[in-house]
């Protein structure tokens, strides 16, 4: 795979733990969302990338609010 940043074909990939906050003060006060995805990391570089499921994302959307299954 070649890297979007560097060009080069030094990406490799590997499994993830990210804790993602809320910004804001208000964000302080709002549970962390933990996801575990794939990362694609540049050995080159250092760019990474990984995508948030959709789940994640619909929580990401709305502000931390609940979601319902669906």
């Amino acid at each position: 795979m070649t890297c979007k940043w560097c060009g080069l074909e030094k990406v490799s990939e590997f499994k993830g733990e990210i804790a993602i906050h809320f910004p804001g003060q208000n964000g302080l006060e709002r549970l962390v969302l933990m996801v575990s995805p794939n990362l694609c990391v540049c050995l080159n570089c250092g760019n990474a990338e990984f995508a948030v499921s959709k789940r994640e994302l619909q929580v990401l959307a709305t502000g931390g609010t609940a979601v319902t299954r669906g």
